[in-house]
């Protein structure tokens, strides 16, 4: 109950984008839109004074926590001994608001920055006709390649910089793009791990594959680890994917990467759940499973082998041929057919021995979403940007938030983080009809417009309000900045929305209708892909 309540406040704070310890326990109450979370079930027959008084204890445990106790454990210990402070911290973390993990981790990686200010940012030199027209001819070319081979000889310590804040942030290296002129480095920089996410998530690039359960229509989009013996190129590019993963959390930009909880619960050491990772990853493996699992008598257990065997064509059974019948075998998720022990192909599924199929077939599985040899490498290249041990205080869910942060846009928050510029008010009318589109837009629509104005296409976190901090709290490039557009020559509707996207500033017109708007908007946000224009 107290991890449903820590959770129901951690969703509460990044709603009202404050801090736990900002939160009055008189402001703690369930309402009716809260009933609908599984996770929160158990809290709506507590009395609602009860919670109040819960949370003031956990918000008391925190602030302790935070301010003292955290950063005296040494959380390398965790797995080492089970008895240490770290270790029961570990178990206990589920008590810790992320806000509360979120500022000791940050302590912690600017306590941690190897390259000093005397130090010049290394430059990696991108060519952007690599990919010109949307297809990448092999995956050589790639911006995630290209990257990967310039970076191979730098020293890991050159990009442990300070987390990324100010006007005028630090970032891991600088990009320069071949033949195009770009002012300022955080648009390109965004620009290059929006790109990289997309290659990633594409068949450009063989280190990611779709999750099989999107064959059920379920998890569609979701990605997992390629599970199969790699080669040492491809160790070197998963080490580069880990340090990806650290250089965008020390940059503060989220990465819009869908991977299943399975890859995020492998990142920060927890074991999987034999059920619900295995149909969550691939359903029809776990139905197939049960299948064998919940079979009552031989004559059922005789028809599931006829159905299978009709279905992929396997053999007959050798003492009786007419009898079809299945072999411990079974397809990896690579596509390849193989033997679940040895000898298996020859080894016939029976009513003695169903049980022992069905746990082979989950076990290869859960060792393929497991991937060891690839997570190893991928854990090896985060630990060279980050401290390991600050992953065993986060969930899989919390380490996802703070690496690709929300998959979605919240205009209510974005419209409370835009400033107006030389002049312009929230009450002018053009204004009115820019939140009015928004409002009209898809969430993929949103994240095309988030990602033309500034290069990425999901908001942090990290917002001033939050600790009652100014302005430059913020994150780069937020907040939004809405100004007139360059020059006043031509009519406004005939005018197109320029942006500048190290700045995140849209330079609206003073379009005349809501239609209007709305067209340019479209256009502006479907021809976003054009070279960047800060």
């Amino acid at each position: 109950m107290d991890v449903a309540l820590v959770q129901y406040i951690n969703r509460l704070c990044r709603h009202l984008a404050i801090t736990p310890a900002r939160l009055h326990p008189h402001e703690v109450y369930l309402d009716s839109c809260d009933t609908a979370d599984p996770r929160v079930a158990c809290l709506l027959n507590v009395p609602v004074e009860s919670l109040r008084l819960r949370f003031a204890l956990l918000q008391s445990l925190n602030n302790t926590l935070e301010s003292f106790f955290l950063p005296l454990v040494e959380l390398r210990q965790t797995q080492t001994y089970q008895n240490s402070i770290a270790a029961l911290l570990c178990e206990a973390k589920g008590l810790i608001f992320y806000d509360t993990k979120v500022t000791v981790m940050n302590r912690v990686l600017n306590a941690t920055v190897q390259r000093t200010a005397d130090h010049a940012a290394p430059e990696i030199t991108l060519d952007p006709l690599e990919i010109v027209g949307g297809e990448i001819r092999s995956s050589e070319n790639t911006y995630f390649c290209q990257a990967a081979r310039q970076l191979s000889c730098v020293p890991s310590s050159q990009l442990c910089v300070k987390l990324a804040s100010g006007g005028d942030p630090t970032y891991a290296f600088n990009i320069r793009f071949t033949g195009e002129e770009v002012h300022g480095t955080s648009g390109s920089f965004r620009h290059f791990l929006w790109q990289v996410c997309k290659e990633l998530q594409s068949s450009a690039l063989s280190l990611l594959l779709p999750c099989p359960s999107a064959a059920a229509n379920r998890n569609k989009g979701k990605y997992i680890l390629t599970p199969c013996p790699i080669s040492y190129a491809e160790e070197q590019l998963l080490h580069f994917f880990g340090q990806l993963l650290g250089i965008a959390i020390r940059a503060d930009v989220p990465l819009p990467l869908d991977l299943l909880s399975s890859f995020w619960k492998g990142l920060v050491g927890e074991p999987l759940d034999p059920e619900q990772d295995l149909q969550e990853a691939d359903v029809l493996t776990f139905n197939y499973v049960k299948k064998f699992e919940n079979v009552s008598d031989e004559t059922e257990l005789e028809a599931l082998c006829a159905e299978i065997s009709s279905q992929h064509h396997s053999g007959e059974s050798p003492d009786s041929p007419s009898r079809p019948c299945c072999t411990f075998t079974y397809v990896t998720m690579t596509g390849d057919e193989v033997e679940l022990c040895q000898g298996g192909r020859s080894l016939i599924v029976s009513w003695e021995n169903k049980d022992v199929y069905a746990r082979a077939v989950r076990s290869l599985r859960l060792r393929e979403l497991l991937n060891i040899e690839c997570m190893t490498a991928v854990r090896a290249g985060l630990g060279s940007i980050i401290p390991l041990q600050l992953l065993t205080m986060l969930s899989p869910l919390q380490m996802e938030l703070r690496t690709c942060g929300l998959p979605y846009i919240n205009l209510e928050f974005l419209k409370a983080h835009t400033m107006y510029q030389v002049g312009l008010m929230e009450t002018d009318q053009h204004i009115e009809f820019f939140w009015a589109a928004l409002e009209m837009f898809t969430q993929e629509e949103l994240c095309k417009f988030i990602k033309f104005a500034c290069n990425q296409e999901r908001i942090p976190f990290t917002c001033p309000c939050k600790d009652g901090g100014p302005d430059t709290a913020h994150v780069p490039p937020y907040p939004m900045k809405i100004a007139p557009p360059d020059g006043a020559a031509g009519q406004p509707d005939s005018r197109y929305i320029r942006v500048e996207t190290c700045m995140f500033m849209v330079k609206l017109p003073q379009y005349t209708s809501l239609d209007v708007m709305l067209e340019k908007l479209r256009y502006a946000i479907h021809y976003r892909e054009d070279p960047l224009s800060g």
